[in-house]
């Protein structure tokens, strides 16, 4: 028996997006913070030591499509909860504390270990097209976001 591929559209880009977001929440959840807490860890660690407040503020809110008070209120409760810090070197700057690159990188490995098994199997030239393609979505959709 021989089953055809679905067209990508919106609904299966929907599809994947929530099963594997299903299973990063499982992870993060179990180490006590949200989606959303564990998206502005992200910002930060990849930015190196620190980041701006406000470019950070603008990174996660492009990144999660969300309100700029909900972003806000996502920093103090990683604040209050000591996984990121002001920058003592430069107060406008935010950093990880010694617990948030912890937690940082525990969900990360046990994420990436999850995604080796959604993405085993699947050729480089796939997987090359594909990221292609939904950057392509990606890019366009924010260009119609601009203009709303």
């Amino acid at each position: 028996m021989t089953t055809t591929a679905p067209r990508v559209d919106a609904r299966v880009i929907a599809l994947a997006h929530y099963a594997a977001r299903a299973l990063a929440e499982g992870v993060v959840t179990r180490h006590g913070v949200t989606f959303h807490q564990n998206v502005t860890l992200r910002a930060i660690a990849v930015a190196g030591e620190s980041i701006g407040r406000d470019e950070l503020v603008a990174d996660v809110t492009g990144s999660l499509k969300a309100d700029e008070s909900f972003v806000r209120a996502v920093i103090e409760e990683l604040t209050a909860a000591d996984l990121l810090e002001e920058d003592p070197a430069e107060t406008t700057r935010l950093r990880l504390t010694k617990a948030g690159r912890t937690l940082y990188g525990t969900t990360t490995a046990e994420t990436a270990a999850i995604a080796a098994r959604l993405y085993a199997d699947i050729p480089p030239e796939d997987l090359a097209v594909a990221g292609r393609v939904l950057t392509l979505v990606t890019t366009r959709a924010n260009a119609e976001l601009a203009t709303v």
